[in-house]
């Protein structure tokens, strides 16, 4: 039997604010946004065409959620967003604002840069090299 994980929990102030820059910013696909009641929504996003695990965005219900929004992994990076067009990619977060914590770097594996979410988490984006 094959398994695969298919969503990952991901901590936000506000779903709209979330769905927003994922769908804009990162150019993310809106795979599910389904009202659950009580202000609880089921929203997944993942890159757009890709078979990869989503995102659960997950809005913080209680102070302790709230504190670990943006600091889901003690300041590491958090995830990495591989790409096939690394600077257009890189070209359009800078024109949605993102946050860049360094320049663009060519590593042995490939193209790299770190940034920011709309929380603070960090991302790598990457498109390594091909063989």
């Amino acid at each position: 039997m094959a398994h695969s994980i298919a969503s990952l929990t991901f901590l936000v102030r506000d779903y709209d604010e979330a769905l927003a820059f994922f769908t804009e910013a990162l150019r993310f696909t809106v795979l599910e946004d389904t009202l659950l009641g009580d202000g609880k929504r089921w929203v997944r996003v993942a890159p757009a065409g890709a078979p990869s695990a989503a995102l659960l965005l997950a809005q913080a219900a209680s102070p302790e959620q709230y504190a670990h929004v943006g600091d889901q992994t003690g300041g590491r990076v958090f995830l990495f967003l591989e790409t096939g067009d690394f600077w257009d990619d890189y070209e359009t977060m800078r024109a949605h604002g993102v946050r860049f914590l360094e320049e663009p770097r060519n590593e042995p594996y490939g193209w790299v840069v770190v940034f920011m979410d709309i929380y603070g988490n960090k991302w790598d984006l990457i498109q390594p090299h091909t063989a």
